[in-house]
């Protein structure tokens, strides 16, 4: 059985990276991270990436679950750190 690790070594990003991909795109894990694998390949994916993350963050504070969003504010933050050259604006 392919692990929570496994997926996340197939595509790059971390588990909260791909959980926020999956809650955006209303996919489970498993194809969230393919479809991470696939932008990440992409002339902008990290950026769109990033977009779901922030799109994320706002539908939670929305919502007023600001656990979430700081949950959602680490996994953005990670990103950052794993990729510098990342622009934080679009």
């Amino acid at each position: 059985m392919i692990s929570v690790v496994d997926i996340c070594g197939l595509c790059g990003l971390d588990h909260e990276q791909i959980e926020a991909i999956g809650e955006h795109e209303h996919l489970p894990d498993v194809a969230a991270a393919a479809l991470a694998a696939y932008l990440l390949h992409t002339e902008h994916g990290l950026e769109k990436v990033r977009s779901m993350i922030i799109d994320d963050i706002n539908c939670a504070l929305a919502q007023n679950r600001k656990a979430h969003a700081a949950e959602l504010l680490m996994a953005l933050r990670h990103l950052h750190e794993e990729h510098p050259g990342l622009k934080y604006l679009s």
